[in-house]
């Protein structure tokens, strides 16, 4: 692969500029709970990340891993992320090879006509930074040219899908600002693309929270016609955790290249700094994970789900270590880490099983949530369980 002159270093990475966005693997300080696991099905592998990563690359050859979609985006980010770490070529060679698949010279075929298509472009400035190929960044421009026209709410938000109106769900930050960030830093477009970013993760936070508990509701919807709007706020009525925990995934990733003096740096800040309260309020005692439906421990029909933990913790450690959060959610951070590694283990085969991931979920009642299925090697559990595990890496 060519040289590119914005391909970003090791050592970018680490300092948290241009790759860093994109490559969230600097190591925090923690207690190394993987040392502190019984081994199951096998003494456990000296890094998890290449586990399961080696264990994806062998149940799946690129052009059998799926179709485009915001799952594979999040986990091929993952991946990326332990590519940045170690330099090792065939971990980079194998996302090429994936995102070959769409992008041509031409650019990609995708009208984006919702949040979650965009999501695996997040990878494609970064991509061009490392391969120096044009389509790549053909492509990422093809998304910049979307946004303006892209519908919106009457305060900004932008809609989850163009089919569903006036709708704003938690997880659809994640789909879409963190990539028009790192398109603002990687190709000088930060005046219109920063201030896009910081702007609607200000406006879904307006719309979902619930400042009593330190949580988000899932969705909103603007006039309120729909069937699980409620109240004068025209929000859903329960906090499913993985929305939460794509909102805070998304509000530390802009805040990676959101430059210091922008306007609404600080309120992104205040964002996280919400988020961990709700984090440590919630957070089951006995496991260190959280539930599906956070506040509702109590509920036996309610269960711990992967995910979503790997997403909190990730949040709170960038926190504490960006400076964001007081020291003390460290210890917060270190009983989700311990806890998630808990539902990871190697199988008869050698391969890794992460368990008890949500499926794709919807906006429902409680016992749509609770009844999701639960799965195993799921890609948001591992994508998600990859950018956790990056933070805790040396």
């Amino acid at each position: 692969m060519s040289e590119h002159p914005l391909r970003p270093t090791r050592r970018a990475v680490l300092a948290g500029t241009l790759g860093a966005l994109g490559a969230l693997a600097a190591a925090g300080p923690v207690a190394r709970a993987a040392d502190r696991l019984p081994p199951i099905g096998g003494a456990a592998p000296p890094d998890w990340s290449r586990a399961v990563i080696d264990s994806t690359m062998h149940r799946y050859t690129p052009d059998k891993l799926g179709g485009w979609g915001y799952t594979l985006g999040l986990y091929l980010y993952g991946q990326y992320l332990f590519y940045k770490r170690t330099g090792e070529k065939k971990y980079l060679d194998y996302i090429v090879a994936w995102y070959d698949r769409f992008v041509t010279d031409s650019g990609i075929s995708n009208s984006f006509s919702n949040l979650d298509s965009m999501r695996s472009c997040q990878m494609l400035p970064l991509l061009y930074a490392e391969t120096g190929r044009k389509k790549y960044k053909t492509a990422a421009d093809q998304l910049r040219k979307r946004f303006p026209s892209y519908p919106r709410t009457s305060d900004g938000g932008m809609f989850h899908a163009t089919s569903k109106v006036g709708q704003l769900w938690g997880d659809g930050v994640y789909m879409a600002q963190p990539f028009l960030a790192l398109y603002g830093a990687a190709f000088g477009d930060g005046g219109y693309c920063f201030e896009e970013a910081a702007k609607n993760i200000v406006v879904y936070f307006s719309h979902l929270r619930e400042p009593a508990k330190g949580l988000l509701y899932h969705a909103y919807d603007e006039d309120g016609s729909e069937s699980w709007a409620s109240g004068t706020g025209h929000h859903s009525k329960y906090h499913w955790a993985r929305a939460i925990g794509w909102f805070g995934m998304a509000t530390i990733d802009i805040l990676e290249v959101l430059p210091a003096g922008h306007p609404r740096r600080a309120a992104l800040i205040d964002v996280v700094r919400f988020l961990a309260a709700g984090y440590q309020r919630y957070q089951d005692q006995a496991t260190g994970r959280w539930y599906q439906v956070v506040d509702r421990g109590g509920d036996p029909k309610n269960w711990l789900e992967t995910s979503a933990s790997s997403m909190y913790t990730f949040t709170l450690a960038r926190g504490v270590q960006r400076g964001y959060l007081p020291s003390s959610y460290q210890a917060v951070a270190d009983r989700g880490y311990a806890g998630v590694l808990q539902k990871v283990s190697l199988g008869s085969d050698g391969l890794t099983n992460i368990t008890d991931i949500c499926e794709g979920t919807n906006v429902g009642d409680l016992s749509y949530y609770y009844a999701r299925a639960r799965r195993t090697n799921d890609f948001h559990g591992l994508g998600a369980f990859l950018i956790m595990n990056e933070q805790y890496s040396h």
